[in-house]
């Protein structure tokens, strides 16, 4: 509960802590930036340790799994067949079996054994399951959690020390994010680009064609008249009276009449 060591001292603190707990084995968990989880396992005080870039996390309350274990009891480890095949993964699994497994004749730990720890190695990272031993059928129901460790690097000491084995494959969480950005980035520059291009042609097809000078040939300009001044007032024009008029006047009146 009391907080052990300080974020600005070293990880090599861990093994005093280690110490002073009688702990032979060590699981520390490093946040940055609230969003990268790091774990590391170390042989304290003398190693190996490896760090691992923790991926997927998928806890009990989010996934509502159906199965349950007793706290304390044994756990089964179910390996890989891989982990026999390179060094590196052996060297891992030796780590796991003697951090995860349960000692023997430990006063806490129940006993009999339900439920099974599997590391499985896919896609050059380690995928852990936590699953449930029913009696009934001997068949597994996953508890959980459920997560991706992506192996970073293994140390020959505890938290530090020469480097045993480097992660060719591995991917920084921020390098992966500038190279989301960049893309997201060159996505735009393209639509930015395809409209400039759409501006460039309607721009073009609104300019004007050169005049073609064999249009005109066949144009023959008009004869030009003289102009005439005139002097004398024009005559009025003599108007005709509409002899439709009264008779429509005498109707309208001849209509009121009868209202």
């Amino acid at each position: 509960a009391d907080t052990k060591m300080d974020r600005k001292d070293k990880l090599f603190v861990i093994n005093e802590v280690c110490e002073i707990k009688n702990c032979n084995k060590c699981i520390f968990f490093e946040a940055k930036k609230k969003q990268d989880l790091y774990m590391w396992l170390s042989n304290a005080p003398q190693g190996p340790s490896a760090k691992f870039l923790v991926q997927n996390i998928h806890t009990l309350a989010e996934l509502k799994m159906t199965g349950n274990c007793l706290r304390g009891s044994r756990p089964l480890l179910s390996f890989d067949p891989t982990f026999d095949k390179e060094p590196h993964y052996a060297l891992l699994k030796e780590l796991f079996i003697q951090i995860f497994s349960t000692p023997q004749y430990h006063p806490k730990s129940q006993p009999f054994v339900d439920h099974v720890f599997t590391f499985t190695v896919t896609d050059k990272r380690i995928w852990f399951r936590n699953y449930q031993i029913i009696e009934e059928d001997a068949s597994l129901v996953e508890i959980g959690p459920r997560f991706v460790l992506n192996l970073i690097k293994i140390f020959q000491g505890s938290f530090g020390g020469p480097t045993l084995y480097e992660n060719p494959y591995y991917q920084s969480p921020n390098t992966h994010r500038r190279l989301i950005r960049l893309s997201v980035a060159a996505k735009f520059r393209e639509k930015q680009q395809v409209k400039e291009a759409q501006k460039i042609k309607k721009n073009e097809s609104r300019m004007l064609v050169k005049d073609d000078f064999t249009e005109t040939v066949f144009e023959t300009p008009a004869e030009e008249k003289p102009v005439e001044v005139q002097l004398v007032k024009p005559e009025p024009k003599a108007t005709v009276k509409d002899k439709r008029k009264p008779r429509k006047t005498q109707r309208k009146k001849q209509k009121k009449l009868f209202r």
